[in-house]
């Protein structure tokens, strides 16, 4: 009955008329599409089938969607209101749950943020999405400081989500500072962890250089290919911002796109701080390539931070909204949507 109830209330929200001069919403004609079949119910259970990401059925698929902010400080934008809008204004197919260990996060309280992540990939896979769980590791870049908590977190998460079609596993967000084999080395011993309650879960490992394939420290995608971890169901992860990474980062994600399987699980159209002016045509440029190359996407980030990687307006979480429409969207905000909404 909720599910029902909430797939209604995607409907409702897919109907909204807003006013002239902003991106359409979805005309009434359109919410059989939006409330009738979710991204979960379309695709199933994913899995990776050569260099490609893949429905239920083998055949290659792309999912869009957003990241959260951290969720130490910006849980409270991650709310029923805001995920409704998310999955049925928006029609993103995946929502990434970006945990910090440091920072505030996990560390500081490993049984609320573990039950906190429960909660929200509950939350996903009631509106019919894909939810990533995000091992977000960013300082220190050795994701061996954290392997320890890390097998406590993933063997509890997984244990409760393991029957479910929708969730993937990040396993190390930017490892920074060490060599591809030691994240390598970091990711052969903690996909067995996954592997042991659930056989079927697409894993995502993190690549060096701030998941840069190894560009942003001098290296590229040949080092992976040359050393690939050791598992299967697994894709490799690779971030952007449009502003800061240029053709050298697109020709790289090209590059390896042919030969590996790449998840973009963070981009922005600013600079790598999440911050300053939006390169809107460079950003089209990889997005371009990755609807060629059914490479999914989720862009960084839903919040209402200061910053103009942040898609709502300062304030927008604290009120409580409004959520839908480009109304409360900065720039940057309502150009992610429209392309999450363009399909």
């Amino acid at each position: 009955m909720r599910w029902q109830t909430r797939m209604r209330t995607l409907a409702a929200l897919a109907a909204v008329v807003i006013l002239p001069g902003t991106i359409a919403q979805a005309a009434p004609d359109d919410t059989a599409a939006v409330a009738g079949e979710s991204a979960v119910a379309a695709n199933g259970k994913l899995s990776v089938c050569g260099v490609r990401l893949c429905d239920s059925g083998g055949e290659p698929v792309q999912l869009r969607g957003m990241s959260t902010h951290g969720l130490q400080w910006y849980a409270h934008c991650v709310t029923d209101g805001s995920l409704d809008a998310l999955a049925g204004d928006w029609r993103a197919d995946v929502l990434r749950l970006s945990m910090y260990i440091q920072e505030g996060g996990y560390e500081t309280d490993p049984r609320g943020f573990t039950d906190l992540v429960d909660r929200f990939v509950e939350e996903a896979t009631e509106r019919g999405m894909y939810a990533i769980v995000d091992w977000h590791m960013l300082s220190p870049g050795d994701p061996y400081h954290n392997l320890s908590r890390a097998r406590t977190f993933f063997t509890e998460i997984v244990g409760r989500h393991r029957d479910k079609d929708n969730v993937l596993y990040e396993i190390a967000n930017e490892p920074s500072g060490v060599s591809w084999s030691r994240i390598r080395g970091y990711a052969e011993e903690v996909i067995p962890v996954i592997r042991a309650q659930d056989r079927d879960a697409v894993v995502l490992v993190g690549t060096r250089g701030w998941s840069s394939l190894g560009v942003s420290e001098g290296g590229d995608e040949s080092e992976i290919i040359a050393d690939p971890v050791r598992a299967e169901n697994i894709m490799y992860t690779f971030h952007f911002y449009a502003a800061s990474h240029g053709d050298h980062y697109l020709d790289t994600l090209a590059r390896a796109a042919r030969e590996l399987p790449v998840f973009v699980t963070e981009f922005g159209t600013q600079t790598y701080s999440g911050d300053g002016g939006n390169d809107f045509g460079m950003a089209q440029r990889y997005l371009d390539l990755m609807a060629q190359r059914k490479i999914s996407w989720v862009n960084w980030n839903f919040s209402d931070d200061h910053r103009s990687g942040a898609v709502f307006e300062k304030g927008t979480c604290s009120a409580g909204g409004p959520w839908t429409g480009t109304g409360p969207l900065k720039p940057a905000g309502v150009w992610v949507r429209d392309h999450i909404r363009a399909g």
